[in-house]
């Protein structure tokens, strides 16, 4: 009898142990459901501002129509995607054409002297930041669910529930740029 009250109370402790590991992996799945759906709001703002910003530099630009198409390709596929990878995909193609506008822009002076143009870019440049904050606080939320799902023994449970390694919101091809050392030139 007392063997069997024994062996009773493991089985119970082992399914309240799985249990509150399988809740602790939906609670991390579900925070970083809610990071990305703070980044999510920041990419709509962006979103917005984007055919404002088109617009402002069209005048100016008339022969460098296939960065201003290129931005208008990458927002449209940024708003059509569905999935968090999807959107990552998308959103790092729109940020790469972004910055191909601001190296177009540096050659026309009077672009960059229009107030309604520098209006625009102050926007977008508080929206980006904007972004990198909550794209920072997505990574974290995105690091505790992978290392969740990798550790033991929560990644017994991972496995069966088909909780999985997700990818972080990376700067793609922008992380080359950032990380090289800033070239200093005296004349």
């Amino acid at each position: 009898m007392a063997v069997l009250l024994i062996i009773l109370a493991i089985i119970v402790v082992f399914i309240l142990w799985t249990i509150s590991l399988y809740n602790r992996l939906v609670k991390l799945r579900n925070s970083r459901e809610q990071a990305f759906a703070d980044v999510d709001v920041q990419l709509r703002m962006r979103h917005d501002l984007i055919p404002q910003l088109v617009e402002a530099v069209k005048g100016y630009m008339g022969h460098e129509r296939g960065v201003l198409t290129e931005i208008t390709e990458a927002r449209a596929n940024a708003m059509k995607a569905t999935t968090i990878n999807d959107k990552i995909a998308a959103e790092t193609r729109l940020s790469a054409a972004l910055e191909g506008l601001k190296v177009s822009v540096e050659a026309y002076p009077d672009l960059k002297a229009s107030q309604n143009f520098m209006d625009l870019q102050n926007e977008i440049s508080d929206v980006e930041n904007k972004i990198a904050a909550a794209r920072r606080f997505f990574n974290s939320a995105t690091k505790e669910l992978n290392v969740a799902t990798e550790m033991f023994p929560s990644n017994i449970i991972a496995t069966l529930f088909n909780f999985k390694r997700e990818p972080m919101f990376e700067l793609g091809e922008k992380r080359a740029i950032i990380e090289e050392p800033p070239e200093i030139k005296f004349q």
